[in-house]
């Protein structure tokens, strides 16, 4: 006896996760993800997109951006979910045990880099007003 009522699927592939949770744009993406290594399953590497996650179960995802630099996220599983729905939706699939990011990042904006002799570009000329509490934006 099946209970085709339930709201809720027990295990659901890791890439249609991925997806349903918002973490990747497509499902070729989220599958990309897993294939490359990039995905842990409970500490485990995993490499098959197909392997069944469920609720409890622990992701911790390297994700790169455009930027050269990897953020590493770490996802529990709330709930496997039906669809990929609205922003809402996708945050109640999971709980981030993300570590925080370092404050040292975040403390000061990098010093213009000036070179002797030259004069400043725009950019430099704007950090600095910035640094000295000139900058009246």
């Amino acid at each position: 006896m099946s209970d085709a009522g339930s709201p809720r699927q027990e295990r659901i592939r890791i890439d249609k996760w991925l997806w349903f949770a918002r973490q990747v744009k497509s499902r070729s993406l989220a599958q990309k993800l897993v294939a490359g290594g990039h995905v842990r399953v409970n500490g485990e590497r995993q490499r098959s997109p197909s392997a069944l996650v469920g609720p409890g179960d622990v992701l911790t995802l390297v994700l790169h951006s455009g930027s050269g630099h990897a953020a590493v996220r770490v996802l529990e599983i709330a709930a496997c979910g039906m669809r990929r729905g609205p922003y809402r939706e996708a945050v109640a699939l999971y709980v981030d045990r993300s570590p925080e990011p370092p404050a040292d990042r975040e403390a000061a904006p990098a010093a213009p880099i000036v070179q002797p002799g030259s004069k400043p570009d725009r950019r430099e000329r704007h950090l600095a007003r910035k640094l000295a509490g000139k900058d009246g934006i």
